[in-house]
């Protein structure tokens, strides 16, 4: 289970770093290309489809999560009663 959530993990990081270097593009070509600003670019495209991404991955992640707990929490009862009756 840990190796999902750490698969998970990284490709959060991925996606946040794929936004941060599209932002940073968009940015730059703005700066660059005043004239073209009212414009989209390919990016914003790339953008909206990573966005999407990240709110599905983000949504698969918060599953994965709460299975979790559920199963982490379900191994802890039988060692409750353990510690019950000794």
């Amino acid at each position: 289970m840990e190796a999902e959530v750490d698969k998970l993990e990284l490709m959060f990081q991925k996606a946040d770093s794929d936004l941060d270097y599209i932002q940073y593009r968009l940015e730059y070509e703005i700066k660059t290309n005043p004239d073209t600003a009212g414009k989209l670019s390919p990016l914003t495209k790339e953008e909206k489809t990573a966005a999407e991404q990240l709110k599905s991955f983000v949504q698969t992640y918060e599953e994965v999560d709460l299975q979790k707990g559920i199963l982490m929490e379900r191994r802890s009862i039988p060692e409750r009663f353990k510690k019950m009756s000794c």
